[in-house]
């Protein structure tokens, strides 16, 4: 093989390089992004949808709660 051959094969590789790190970058950032979402903190609503969804509170219970919350 000669140099020049070699070369381009060298430029074809490294565009497979960035392709592959460019994708990791993006998956990163999508994974973090995704991570902050997590990481917030449920509003009072959804705290009590929750509480209702798992049999905490009852019916009326629920309801005079969620007319306090609006």
């Amino acid at each position: 093989m000669d140099y020049a051959h070699f070369m381009g094969f060298g430029g074809g590789f490294m565009w497979i390089i960035w392709v592959l790190l460019i994708g990791v970058v993006v998956w990163l950032l999508f994974a973090i992004s995704r991570q902050d979402r997590s990481l917030e903190s449920p509003s009072p609503r959804e705290i009590l949808d929750r509480r209702y969804a798992r049999g905490e509170i009852d019916d009326e219970t629920y309801e005079r709660m969620k007319k306090e919350l609006d």
